[in-house]
C-alpha cells in the first residue's frame, strides 16, 4: 500500500528546518501542496532554501522571539495547521565539566519546545484543529557518554509533551513525540565522529534525513488520530531504495 500526503491549505511551520530532517521535511510538505515556513537559527541555510519555502531567523530558545515569530505567521495566513519543532543541539561534553552548555541545551532542546507550544496552541484551540511535533531520541532511557544534556532535554520532553496532550485532547489539538532513530545529518556527525559512528552503524543503522519524512507526515495528518504518543524508529533501514 503507497501511502499519499495531501497538504493543500495546510500552513506547516518547521523550526530548525534549514538542514537536516527539517529540511527533509519541508521539501515533502511543499511537495504535498502545504505552505511550509522554515525557522531556523542558521540564516545561511535558511537563505539558500529553495524557492517556495519562506524562511524566518528564529533562535527558539528566545520566548519572545518565538511568540512574536508565531503571532506573524498565524496573522499573515490566518492559521497554523501544523508546527515541526526539529531545531535541537547535541554537544558531546563530560557531564563533570559542563557549565553554560548544559543550560544552552535545555533552553533550545527543552524550552524551545515549550515556547513554541505556548505560541501555537491557544490558536489551534481556538480553531479546534492542529497537529504539533517535537523530537525526542532512544538516548533519553538509555544515556550515552557525552550526552548527558542532550539526552535529560529529550527525557523533560517526553514527560511536557505527554502532560501537554492530555491538557487539550478535547480541542481536538494534538502533539506527539517522534524518536527518528539515527539518520546521517550534519549535526549527526558533528556530535558523532569516528568510533561513535562506527557504533551506530554497527548496532542501529544510520538512515537519511527522508527515511523520516512519511512518519512525520502521518502525524501532521488527520490520519493520525492519536496524542500524548511516541512513534519510534528504533532501527534506521532505509525507508526507501
Amino acid at each position: 500500500m503507497r501511502a499519499r500526503f495531501d497538504a493543500t491549505d495546510d500552513v506547516i511551520v518547521i523550526t530548525g528546518g534549514a538542514n537536516g530532517i527539517g529540511l527533509a521535511l519541508a521539501l515533502a510538505a511543499r511537495a504535498a501542496g502545504a505552505t511550509v515556513v522554515v525557522c531556523d537559527a542558521d540564516a545561511e541555510a535558511g537563505e539558500a532554501l529553495p524557492a517556495g519555502i519562506e524562511f524566518l531567523p528564529l533562535d527558539v530558545a528566545n520566548r519572545a522571539a518565538v511568540l512574536t515569530t508565531m503571532a506573524g505567521i498565524e496573522a499573515r495566513y490566518q492559521k497554523i495547521d501544523g508546527l515541526v519543532c526539529a531545531a535541537a543541539i547535541q554537544p558531546r561534553i563530560p557531564a563533570h565539566e559542563m557549565a553554560e552548555d548544559w543550560s544552552r541545551v535545555m533552553a533550545v532542546n527543552l524550552d524551545g519546545v515549550v515556547w513554541c507550544w505556548q505560541a501555537v496552541a491557544p490558536g489551534m484551540i481556538a480553531r479546534r484543529r492542529g497537529s504539533v511535533i517535537a523530537f525526542t531520541s532512544g538516548l533519553a532511557a538509555s544515556g550515552y557518554p557525552g550526552a548527558s544534556a542532550y539526552a535529560a532535554s529529550k527525557a523533560g520532553l517526553q514527560a511536557f509533551v505527554r502532560s501537554a496532550a492530555k491538557e487539550v485532547a478535547q480541542h481536538r489539538v494534538r502533539i506527539n513525540l517522534i524518536a527518528p532513530g539515527v539518520l546521517e545529518t550534519r549535526q549527526y556527525k558533528a556530535a558523532n565522529p569516528g568510533a561513535d559512528a562506527a557504533h551506530w552503524a554497527r548496532t542501529t543503522g544510520v538512515g537519511q534525513p527522508e527515511d523520516a519524512v512519511g512518519p512525520l507526515l502521518f502525524l501532521l495528518s488527520d490520519a493520525a488520530t492519536m496524542t500524548a504518543s511516541l512513534l519510534s524508529r528504533d532501527y534506521a533501514f532505509a525507508a526507501h531504495e
